[in-house]
């Protein structure tokens, strides 16, 4: 069966011009690859909700673009 989403080396490139986009409008805490629709997108993590009424774009470059609050990123001590 094949794909007929993005693929992983547009996914990839895309995530530089995420960050470039997202920036502005939320607090981005990272941005990744991950699996969309068959092909794959960029994940954007964001530290909080962006302020009501924001938009936040669906895709960047054409690559679909799935966006999660996951809070602030904390460094993880060694057992």
């Amino acid at each position: 069966m094949a794909s007929t989403g993005t693929t992983l080396e547009l996914a990839r490139a895309a995530k530089a011009r995420a960050l470039d986009v997202f920036a502005p409008l939320a607090p981005v805490v990272g941005v990744g690859v991950t699996r969309v629709d068959g092909g794959y997108g960029v994940k954007v993590n964001l530290e909080s909700a962006p302020p009501a009424g924001t938009p936040l774009p669906a895709a960047v470059d054409g690559v679909p673009v799935k966006v999660e609050v996951v809070g602030r990123l904390r460094k993880q001590l060694p057992d």
